[in-house]
């Protein structure tokens, strides 16, 4: 196996674990919320930051509320676009990282959305809506990825 196939497949392995425990970070998170909190229901944690349940029917801040299986299938093609951008240069410096911190995070949200029909949030900051940790992890992906391609905008832009 050459050295670059090694390199892909490391990033490759490297970006599902990633998203593996984003997702398993998630659900424990919003897990211990539901059991905890009542929809509604503010706890002071420290500072601007609660926590309060909520449940979200829309995309990022209850934007399209209802759009049930449209919202899927966007998260779909978001995944697969993310996946086709990884697959053209798995090997680039921090890729991985952005694509398992996005990929975590929307499989984290659509398992909600799927078994529950919303989203289920529980960060409450100053102004912000209610969001919860696989929305943090898709914000984080999206600026990695964006910071990523503004540094080295063409594939293997160095060969």
């Amino acid at each position: 196996m050459s050295r670059e196939a090694k390199g892909s497949r490391r990033a490759w392995l490297l970006a599902g674990a990633l998203a593996v425990v984003v997702v398993a970070l998630d659900q424990v998170a919003k897990a211990v919320v539901e059991a905890n909190l009542v929809t509604g229901e503010q706890v002071e944690v420290v500072g601007p930051l609660e926590l309060t349940l909520s449940h979200n029917r829309g995309v990022a801040f209850g934007l399209a509320s209802g759009g049930g299986a449209v919202l899927i299938l966007f998260t779909v093609a978001a995944l697969t676009l993310v996946g086709f951008l990884f697959a053209r240069d798995p090997a680039r410096p921090w890729m991985w990282v952005a694509v398992g911190l996005l990929t975590g995070g929307a499989l984290g949200n659509l398992a909600d959305r799927v078994t529950e029909g919303a989203v289920t949030d529980y960060v409450d900051f100053l102004a912000w809506p209610p969001f919860n940790l696989a929305d943090v992890a898709i914000v984080a992906g999206v600026a990695l990825l964006a910071l990523l391609y503004a540094i080295q905008p063409q594939a293997n832009a160095s060969e």
